[in-house]
């Protein structure tokens, strides 16, 4: 059955990246996008859909032959794709020519009500557009995406390729053996092939981004190896403890199931926070995120023990290490994490402050974070539509297309003498306001009209957004109702839309982890702690990125080129995802000690002695989960390099700082406080929680060690 998903759902799910689009990053239900859709209606657009540059070394825009050149290959475009085209030879707009006059710019609006549509034209004409003689570079909105899109796709395939092999290299360290270090690959590779096959079914009922596949690859072999090995490891330790195969399963699934499937519900559940928001990118992440997370714990639970019972003892063949009994004897009480442990609760306030002073000095940065829109920055300079960013910006003294506009719906015909006067009056008026560079009336169809505003600076600058509220305020003309739109207006929607969405998203995030980890840990104060944690690193990732992208450091060593700012959507996504593999480790770490705790009613000792047990897997997973991430960190798309070293940076920082550092200190601290719960709730766990284990014990109780 498993081989059969694999090649059925696998068959399916490649065709994904044909149905997918870009995009996703604005809010449909804004005033901004009424406002385009509007003007899509009445007039041609003022911004865009494509932007093309024509170079030529040798003959200026004044050339016949350049010029020739140029409007021929332009009047081939077909009609039923392209529906408007401004060229200078058109315009006469000074903007639209470079300042050494070797080059021009020609801006096209393409057929389709929303970007999904606009693809599919651009796609029709995209070698179309190059002119005899004549350099030509594809630019702007459209053009942008797509070659994001392919890049996208391309260093997908490469952070796979080198993925695989180098996860098999580290499972083998970890497991000691070949024939079990296969296991969890196969679990991940299962879960790539059914997270595609489903968000290829979510692409038939809506828009999914482009960006979710990364998500789908990067999450779905790092998760699933996760589960898979804390499934292996402890299937090898039952068989060490001398139960069959079949008993060795059922206490394994019993037991570490059990864990996976808390586990799993906790990723799930921040991940499913996205979808809270109305963007089109983040509800992509989080269906992509949450197939790859529950397939991830279905094919561990199923396929996993499957293969387990087929193997039985030989899961340990082609070992490349032996242990010695005396040596397993010995390990649960003098191993190196049963030391560490009992070293860092000698200390644990020096332990906790000292911790908490290097998360929030991390933090820091988080503070004066600068939010930016996803533009033609993203790319790489090798890519067409960052040489025609680079060019509008260098060469050409002004943006043409860069205004605020207000699309007003009038109670009369625009035509109308008073109307018309009563238009003017109002673009007069937004002209005037502080910030503002003049503004004209730009376009009037019917009871349709844009009042387009010019200004200085960039068009996502806090200054832009400042001006956006200003013109809000003034009063349109009397009966008309006003829409903003351009780029700036967008931003400012999308930033609006964050903003609103966001307390309740962490509410959600917050109310179901802390009733998820209640029943995982029996405690009314753990959870808690935990989420209070996660938090404080979350907020160090997010200072060190902040130091990284927005102010440029290390830019030659990663190799990228700051843009000054954050795009908005990026943080959202990577707090769903950290929070929740966070919730992983923490849960991983804190059930083994509870079932310590349970055993040996001590708390320092079932600190101790659950570190023990799971601290090497814990780091085992996490380098193995970050082989991926850091894979990813290689793409020349800047918002996938910010992701993965976002998440390679949070994932060592969790588990290297708060679990392994930070966690045992505070337990130390709580004591048995932390482990209280009032006599009803107590009792409720006692009966529905979710235990690492309700066996009995089966090694001697390890005498207790002065603290």
């Amino acid at each position: 059955m498993t081989l059969l998903f694999a090649v059925v759902s696998g068959a399916y799910g490649v065709g994904v990246f044909g149905d997918m689009k870009p995009g996703g990053f604005e809010d449909p239900g804004s005033d901004s996008r009424r406002a385009a859709q509007l003007a899509e209606k009445a007039f041609p657009q003022r911004a865009p859909d494509a932007v093309v540059v024509y170079r030529d070394k040798d003959r200026t825009v004044d050339d016949p032959g350049f010029r020739d050149a140029v409007v021929g290959q332009l009047e081939k475009l077909p009609k039923s794709e392209v529906t408007g085209v401004a060229h200078f030879w058109m315009t006469k707009m000074p903007s639209q020519v470079s300042r050494d006059r070797h080059a021009t710019y020609v801006a096209l609006n393409l057929q389709g009500d929303n970007d999904n549509a606009k693809e599919e034209s651009y796609k029709a004409v995209i070698d179309k557009l190059a002119a005899p003689g004549v350099e030509s570079l594809r630019g702007g909105p459209v053009p942008t995406g797509h070659q994001a899109g392919e890049e996208i796709g391309k260093d997908l395939g490469a952070a796979e390729g080198l993925s695989f092999p180098v996860l098999f290299i580290l499972l083998v360290i970890v497991f000691g053996g070949l024939a079990a270090a296969f296991l969890p690959l196969v679990v991940g590779g299962l879960s790539i092939l059914g997270s595609m096959a489903v968000l290829r079914i979510f692409a038939q009922l809506t828009d999914v981004s482009v960006f979710a596949m990364s998500l789908v690859t990067v999450l779905g072999l790092a998760v699933a190896i996760d589960y898979g090995l804390l499934i292996v490891s402890r299937y090898r330790e039952e068989l060490a403890r001398g139960h069959s195969g079949e008993e060795a399963i059922a206490r394994t699934v019993a037991t570490a199931g059990r864990t996976v499937v808390v586990s799993g519900i906790t990723v799930a559940v921040a991940l499913a926070g996205m979808t809270f928001f109305p963007f089109g990118f983040l509800k992509s992440m989080a269906y992509g995120g949450v197939a790859s997370v529950v397939l991830s714990v279905f094919f561990s639970l199923i396929a996993l023990p499957a293969a387990l019972a087929v193997l039985g003892p030989k899961v340990n063949a082609l070992s490349l290490r032996r242990r010695s009994k005396d040596t397993q004897a010995r390990s649960t009480e003098e191993g190196g994490w049963y030391r560490l442990a009992h070293g860092l609760m000698r200390r644990p306030a020096i332990v906790a402050v000292g911790t908490l002073a290097v998360l929030l000095a991390l933090a820091v940065p988080f503070l004066r974070i600068e939010f930016g829109a996803n533009d033609a920055r993203q790319l790489p300079n090798s890519a067409e539509g960052r040489q025609v960013h680079n060019m509008l910006e260098r060469d050409f003294d002004d943006n043409g297309v860069k205004s605020i506009d207000s699309v007003l719906v009038l109670k009369a015909p625009a035509g109308s003498p008073e109307q018309g006067a009563a238009l003017q009056a109002y673009a007069d008026r937004l002209g005037q306001v502080k910030g503002a560079r003049g503004a004209q009336i730009s376009g009037a169809e019917g009871t349709t009209a844009r009042v387009s505003v010019n200004f200085d600076g960039t068009a996502v600058s806090p200054e832009a957004r400042e001006l956006v509220n200003r013109l809000k305020d003034v009063a349109p003309p009397p009966g008309a109702k006003a829409y903003f739109g351009g780029e700036t207006a967008v931003f400012d929607d999308t930033l609006d839309a964050l903003g609103e969405t966001l307390p309740l998203m962490l509410l959600y995030v917050a109310v179901a982890t802390y009733l998820l980890l209640f029943l995982a840990f029996g405690s009314v104060l753990l959870p808690l702690k935990a989420i209070l944690m996660n938090l404080l690193a979350l907020s160090a990732t997010f200072g060190v990125l902040v130091w990284i992208f927005q102010d440029g450091h290390l830019q030659d060593v990663i190799r990228f080129d700051p843009t000054g700012n954050i795009e908005p959507n990026m943080p959202i996504m990577l707090f769903a995802l950290i929070f929740g593999l966070s919730m992983d480790y923490e849960v991983f770490l804190v059930s083994r000690i509870r079932e310590q705790y349970d055993l040996l009613d001590d708390p320092t000792a079932a600190v101790a002695t659950g570190l023990q047990g799971i601290g090497r897997l814990i780091v085992s997973a996490a380098l193995l989960m970050c082989v991926p991430l850091a894979a990813m960190a290689t793409s020349g798309v800047l918002t996938m390099k910010l992701f993965g070293v976002g998440m390679v940076f949070a994932i060592l920082l969790d588990v290297a700082v708060v679990r392994i550092l930070l966690v045992p200190a505070v337990m130390k601290l709580l004591g048995r406080a932390g482990w209280w719960a009032p006599g009803p709730l107590a009792r409720f766990y006692s009966r529905y929680g979710i235990k690492e284990t309700d066996a009995a014990p089966e090694a001697p109780r390890p005498a207790p060690v002065s603290v």
